[in-house]
């Protein structure tokens, strides 16, 4: 898919309309040489580029907020979006013809019921919004990760860590899975098991959270060596108490309200672990529940007829691809969920269980009280008490440990047997060859504007959290320091033309910011190549910076100056 155009209007007026064409495109500011009090910096050209990303699932945010420093908010510009009524019309096609497959996305910074947020005129839900892009632009993506926006980050480079970084271009908190995930499936490698390898992820780590709770106070080693003191210190307190001449009814009732204050602190223990294991799970499936939405099957039928008309050769029915991913969604949250019922059961029984004790507490409590004791046997018995309670609480928390260690070795064979096949000679062959298909275009590309060869490589490494992965950098074959930013654009474009030859669908532009720390010769060999090619490059750049006879050579998607800016405040004002 293309830029055809980007739209900015509010319900009286259309604001700016930009216009885009196959090769290279530039917004660039219009600021007079002449005045050197004048910059073209903060008119609006990076804003250009956020613009295209929030059509495609951005959060409003980044429009109006500092990409630095995102507690910093233009409140100006955010006002003006919100009270004018702001739309944003972004139209996509696969080609420049006029009877080119077009996509229309709407969309304003308004929320709840006046959000508009429409795909060729069909008003879409916000939780659906990404699938629905996701259906449409990457339809061959049925997992769910990654997720559209993580096979997009490549085509839009704003940020930092996606103009600094070829490969780490997602935010810092993204796992070396989810960088494993991504990659495998840009290079064509097909990996089924996917979601189900991050699922069981997300068990491991909730377990992992349970036992640093349980934990929180001092390891299951510690645990499990003060429980044999403390049967040590009961075993004292019993021959002590074994000493005293008292009645055959009092011992026993004696040793019975020991045993019942035993087990009712056991299992008050074990029905608070139990609970908080329950809530870590609904905590966990309600994520999951944000993800999940209803699909509306009378407008997913329509585009899926619309996409076999102008499609040729989908083999799979509406109903399988319905069941499919209905299947795939109930399937993570069953498998999430699963223990609830029996916990649920477990809690219900334990309760019970306490009630009868503190009946027989109460009654043996009562009973004992109406004999006689001496002072000293009282204090034997207080301490046996609170050594029993301990001994219920310790051996509680070493169950429940011994029960997490379970889990966590059951999940770890469930991963080995995905791992077994992920990182199978079968499967890494595939991925050598998906590379070496790739590398051909990083390596020519690379080559051809810049005369250093680069390539895209892979290790498999064993990550801070003990999982194996498949971890991808790149490599410059020259053996020198290079040059970043030809780097990055080199992969990118050897990704649309790799893409296209192995016919995964992607999108066919990309969007640039600082572009000023690239070279001139870089700039003006980038705007020659892209030319020659069925692609798009658009770049925001100070006019300043560009080279010689650059502007001659480009599409001048818009200009913009401090008298001037994008959405022409100052000029309202």
């Amino acid at each position: 898919m293309f830029i055809r155009s980007l739209k900015i209007s509010n319900p009286d007026e259309v604001i700016r309309e930009m216009n885009f064409h196959l090769g290279l495109n530039l917004i660039i500011d219009n600021t007079p040489i002449s005045n050197e009090q004048l910059t073209g910096n903060n008119v609006g050209k990076t804003t250009v580029l956020k613009l295209v990303d929030f059509c495609l699932g951005a959060k409003p945010a980044i429009i109006y907020s500092d990409t630095e420093d995102k507690k910093s908010v233009y409140q100006e510009v955010r006002d003006y979006l919100i009270e004018k009524e702001v739309l944003i019309t972004l139209e996509l096609a696969d080609s420049f013809n006029d009877d080119a497959n077009k996509i229309v996305i709407e969309r304003n910074f308004l929320s709840r019921k006046n959000a508009i947020r429409k795909i060729n005129g069909n008003e879409i839900l916000e939780k659906e919004f990404e699938d629905e892009l996701l259906k449409i632009l990457i339809p061959h993506q049925k997992a769910e990760k990654p997720s559209f926006r993580q096979i997009i980050s490549h085509n839009i480079r704003y940020k930092d860590e996606s103009i600094n970084n070829t490969i780490k271009i997602l935010n810092r908190y993204t796992s070396d899975v989810e960088y494993e995930a991504l990659y495998l499936f840009l290079l064509g490698c097909v990996f089924d098991d996917g979601a189900k390898k991050q699922a069981i992820l997300s068990k491991i780590r909730q377990e992992d959270t349970y036992r640093e709770r349980l934990e929180k106070k001092q390891t299951k080693t510690s645990y499990e060596i003060a429980l044999s003191l403390i049967e040590d210190e009961i075993a004292e307190f019993n021959e002590k108490k074994s000493s005293f001449n008292l009645n055959e009814n009092f011992e026993k009732d004696l040793d019975d309200l020991n045993l019942v204050k035993y087990k009712i602190n056991k299992t008050s223990s074990a029905m608070s672990n139990m609970s908080i294991r329950k809530n870590l799970i609904i905590e966990a499936q309600k994520e999951m529940e944000q993800n999940i939405a209803a699909i509306d099957l009378k407008h997913l039928h329509l585009l899926y007829l619309e996409a076999t008309k102008n499609v040729e050769g989908i083999q799979k029915t509406f109903e399988d691809l319905v069941s499919y991913h209905n299947n795939m969604l109930v399937e993570k949250a069953r498998f999430i969920g699963a223990e609830l019922p029996s916990l649920e059961e477990k809690i219900k029984a334990e309760s019970k269980i306490i009630n009868n004790l503190l009946v027989q507490e109460k009654r043996l409590s009562k009973k004992i009280a109406k004999g006689d004791s001496f002072a000293e046997l009282e204090t034997i018995i207080s301490e046996l008490n609170e050594k029993h309670r301990m001994k219920g609480e310790y051996e509680s928390v070493i169950s429940q440990l011994n029960d997490v260690e379970n889990n966590i070795s059951n999940f770890n064979k469930e991963l080995q047997a995905i791992d077994d096949f992920l990182f199978s000679s079968d499967f890494e062959s595939l991925l050598k060859i998906q590379l070496k298909k790739f590398n051909k275009h990083f390596s020519t590309i690379s080559n051809e504007l810049y005369g250093e060869k680069y390539a895209l490589t892979y290790d498999k490494i064993i990550n801070k959290k003990g999982q194996q992965v498949y971890q991808f950098s790149s490599f410059n074959l020259n053996m020198s320091s290079g040059k970043k930013q030809g780097e990055i654009l080199c992969f990118d474009l050897a990704y649309i033309l790799f893409a296209n030859e192995e016919e995964i669908p992607c999108l066919y532009f990309l969007l640039n910011d600082k572009k000023e720390l690239m070279h001139d010769n870089q700039l003006s060999k980038v705007a020659e190549y892209v030319n020659d090619k069925d692609m798009q490059l658009v770049i925001s750049i100070l006019k300043d910076k560009l080279p010689e006879g650059l502007v001659d050579k480009a599409n001048i998607v818009v200009e913009l100056s401090q008298e001037s800016k994008l959405f022409k405040i100052e000029e309202k004002n």
